[in-house]
């Protein structure tokens, strides 16, 4: 027996579907991702959170859910917006199905709808506010609570989804038949430190592949407590939210770029730098969600498919003079990477760990140990 269930947006839209998930409602910012693969990891991406996730491809559920492809502990969105679930999860690795899976973590999630239009919504009109509601239906209460969603701008949500406490990582990446490689502290020979804003643990094993000796900690952990650490490079991740009220990580960064140790930011890490180094940030009509996202490197001119998940972005226009351009979306031509001249620093607005989505731009993590090794020479 199917359950019904409703999506209502911001600006008076209702779309009438079934329910895949969990009964109740959830309220959040609806925006559309155009990859075709990876929905587990979009999922628990922390990037997501309050935000109702709508996947643009049709079949969605195909391959189940495993323990291995999760990026956070939780499921950090909202909802799920799929067009057609699957009656089949066919996948040698699956162990749960998608429906399942949104129950047992009370995520609510809708199917049966037409996406294609709701994404022509969202991009001729902007990310709207949604509300989600599953089981009892309320059409007229679903519309208000959509319309009565505050939006992410202006809203510090690093603090609602970081670390509790300070946590050492030493797994690298998945291999076949392998599972996830550990490694001793002796195959680690750079100590980093990662700022957790939100960070997927895919970043965490790129890291850890390259050499790094992670130790991640709370968003709001003083410059003078990492420093303590005497780390090799500080890391600045991924995150969801606005990064201008973050002020407690700014100043942190601040003060560690004034000490010359190498720094590498991603997504909401990235912007931070920018904030940091005297740029602005501006929130995005309906920002980048995907895998499949040219990226031109404006030195090399080489263009990289990458990942990306962001609404907001580092205006290119308040760029101060020690802060140069180093990487631009073909999409839309907004800024992708930042990179200051006066000390080891340098951002990218993507997700180079990909998971999902290509690795093309995976190299950045390499530049990041370029940057430690010559650092550690000097």
């Amino acid at each position: 027996m199917t359950v019904p269930a409703i999506l209502a947006l911001e600006d008076g839209s209702i779309f009438r579907g079934i329910a895949i998930g969990a009964e109740g409602h959830s309220v959040g910012e609806v925006v559309f991702n155009t990859a075709m693969t990876g929905y587990q990891e979009i999922l628990t991406d922390p990037s997501y959170a309050r935000q109702i996730v709508t996947l643009t491809y049709p079949h969605i559920g195909n391959t189940g859910v495993n323990s291995e492809d999760e990026e956070a502990e939780h499921i950090w969105s909202a909802g799920l917006v799929i067009r057609d679930l699957p009656l089949l999860a066919s996948s040698f690795r699956s162990e749960q199905s998608l429906s399942d899976y949104l129950k047992a973590r009370n995520i609510i999630g809708i199917a049966d709808i037409d996406t294609r239009r709701l994404t022509r919504i969202l991009r001729d009109k902007g990310a709207q506010g949604g509300c989600l509601m599953a089981g009892d239906i309320d059409e007229a209460k679903a519309l208000t609570m959509a319309k009565e969603f505050a939006g992410l701008k202006g809203m510090d949500l690093a603090k609602e989804v970081t670390t509790a406490k300070s946590y050492e990582w030493r797994e690298g990446s998945w291999a076949l038949g392998a599972g996830h490689k550990t490694f001793s502290d002796a195959e680690l020979p750079y100590n980093v430190v990662a700022y957790d804003f939100g960070v997927k643990r895919n970043i965490l094993r790129m890291l850890t592949d390259r050499g790094c000796r992670l130790t991640v900690v709370p968003a709001q952990t003083s410059a003078a407590d990492v420093l303590a650490m005497k780390p090799d490079g500080v890391f600045l991740s991924n995150g969801p939210g606005d990064p201008e009220p973050c002020d407690y990580a700014i100043a942190a960064i601040k003060e560690i770029l004034a000490t010359g140790v190498p720094v590498f930011g991603i997504c909401l890490g990235h912007q931070l730098l920018g904030l940091a180094s005297g740029a602005k940030t501006q929130k995005m009509k309906f920002g980048h969600h995907g895998a499949n996202h040219p990226v031109q490197d404006l030195a090399t001119k080489v263009v990289h498919i990458t990942s990306q998940n962001h609404g907001f972005a580092v205006d290119e226009s308040s760029l101060p003079a020690n802060l140069v351009v180093s990487h631009k979306s073909l999409f839309d031509g907004s800024l992708q990477g930042i990179r200051r001249t006066d000390t080891p620093a340098f951002g990218f607005q993507g997700h180079p760990e990909a998971s999902p989505g290509p690795h093309d731009i995976a190299p950045l993590f390499n530049q990041f140990i370029d940057l430690i090794k010559a650092s550690k020479q000097a």
